[in-house]
């Protein structure tokens, strides 16, 4: 957890995803809750003086009942009773209860001070003129206490008295309100360290794994494909962080076979190279016939061996490139094949290999390139025969399949294929056995053919029982198909 708030800190100084979540999701939280605040305020305070208000007016209810029994009876002294509940008020150790004489000026009061005589009572000038002879007012004395003044007109009862006043304090209710608003904020305040702190710890663990991930790519650009990133999620960027290792996986694989590649192609240069050079000397000093001839014999093989590894070369950098193109044109099938075919039953004979080879009468016409069609059937029969033991067989069949497609099969029973292994033999530059000359694009450069050409090269292999390939090409009876 720590791990992540570091992170998270180091990310506050510049422009990122902290800064932004700091300033959107909680920029916003902290918004809604002021706002939501400010009407819990209002409406916690419209409650508690409301019924402040409520009770206030009750209490003054009770005594204008009480006066309005008095002057209705004729016996008694109104303005004495007036005076006599005034001194007399039950309440007044909680509000104070005021007589107001018939020029507007406090007469007397329940708590026994005189009060200032010039004071203002905006509540006493709304109840003379209201129709329900009530008047409010909440405010501040001059002594900065805030009030609660309810007043009640009964210039209709007595000419003495105009109206009777009651006022308390809201020291209390002011109290209650700051109590709730002190508590409804050190909660929102609790809320809003929770969010930040769980926010922070949960976009740690994203700010950091994109850390490591920037830290690490800019490493694999150096080409140090060594470092993986540690992660122990198994959500979204636990995926992206594995995802991200196994492409480190993949890259380091194709570098190394890369470099195998290149050290793989130069010894196939070289080798062709050193035999014609070592020969040329000779038969330029040899006067010996038959070895002059084996000597011409061995700079041909060399030299054509060289030129089908340069023309291997240059058609996987065509393809790379995308400048790999086909020059199409009607073409037989079995006649390409045948001629593949025949090319290498001399060296089957030679390395003690039965070849056989099987076609029908006929084959369906195929518009395509047929230069790179019979480089493709050289090239995997090439690999038949170069992976197969002395006493082998590689057995060669033509035909359609049930689709109606040309169908071309190439066995063997020689070394095979591993299992791990064939998922990966048609990737540029992999080599499945190292022990064999190849410069390992050569299947890569077929597979590409036969896809140009709408079909599909398949390998089926057991290692130590051999391997089969498969080539279909779809029938395609004119030029603009």
């Amino acid at each position: 957890m720590r791990n992540n708030l570091n992170g998270v800190a180091g990310s506050l100084g510049k422009k990122s995803i902290t800064k932004r979540w700091l300033l959107n999701n909680m920029g916003i939280i902290l918004m809604i809750m002021m706002v939501l605040e400010m009407i819990l305020i209002y409406v916690v305070q419209n409650y508690y003086y409301n019924s402040a208000k409520q009770y206030l007016t009750s209490k003054l209810n009770a005594v204008t009942s009480v006066l309005s029994l008095y002057a209705d009876d004729g016996t008694v002294n109104f303005s004495s009773e007036v005076r006599n509940m005034v001194e007399n008020f039950s309440e007044k150790d909680r509000m104070e209860l005021m007589a107001i004489n018939s020029k507007g000026k406090i007469s007397m009061t329940s708590s026994g001070f005189s009060p200032d005589a010039a004071v203002y009572m905006s509540d006493y000038e709304e109840a003379m003129k209201a129709e329900n002879k009530y008047g409010y007012y909440v405010g501040k004395q001059d002594s900065g206490e805030r009030i609660m003044a309810v007043t009640y007109s009964i210039s209709s009862m007595n000419s003495e008295y105009s109206a009777v006043r009651v006022v308390v304090s809201l020291a209390e209710v002011d109290s209650a309100v700051t109590g709730f608003i002190v508590i409804f904020t050190a909660t929102c305040i609790g809320i809003l360290l929770l969010l930040a702190f769980t926010g922070f710890y949960f976009i740690g663990s994203i700010v950091k794994p994109v850390q490591q991930i920037s830290e690490i790519a800019a490493k694999f650009a150096k080409g140090d494909f060594s470092v993986r990133i540690k992660h122990d999620s198994d959500d979204e960027i636990g995926d992206l962080c594995t995802a991200i290792n196994h492409m480190a996986d993949e890259l380091s694989n194709a570098d190394a076979m890369k470099n195998e590649f290149i050290s793989s192609v130069s010894h196939e240069l070289r080798t062709p190279l050193t035999a014609i050079r070592g020969w040329a000397e000779t038969i330029r000093t040899e006067r010996d016939p038959v070895i002059f001839k084996k000597g011409i014999r061995v700079i041909t093989n060399e030299t054509e061996r060289l030129s089908q590894m340069v023309e291997e070369l240059l058609d996987f950098s065509r393809m790379q490139s995308g400048h790999f193109t086909l020059q199409q044109s009607a073409m037989d099938v079995l006649a390409e094949l045948g001629e593949a075919a025949l090319i290498y039953a001399e060296r089957a004979k030679i390395e003690d290999i039965t070849m056989t080879y099987e076609e029908p009468e006929m084959l369906p016409v195929v518009y395509g390139d047929k230069n790179r069609i019979r480089q493709v059937f050289i090239n995997i029969i090439d690999n038949a025969i170069k992976y197969s033991n002395r006493g082998g067989t590689v057995k060669i069949v033509a035909g359609t399949s049930p689709e109606g497609d040309i169908r071309v099969t190439v066995e063997d029973n020689g070394c095979g294929i591993r299992k791990s292994d064939l998922p990966k033999i048609k990737t540029k530059f992999y080599k499945a056995n190292h022990t064999k000359k190849g410069s390992g694009i050569g299947l890569a450069v077929a597979d590409e053919i036969i896809q140009m050409h709408g079909g599909t090269l398949t390998l089926e292999s057991e290692e130590g029982k051999g391997t089969k390939v498969t080539i279909t090409i779809p029938p395609q009876k004119t030029e603009d198909k």
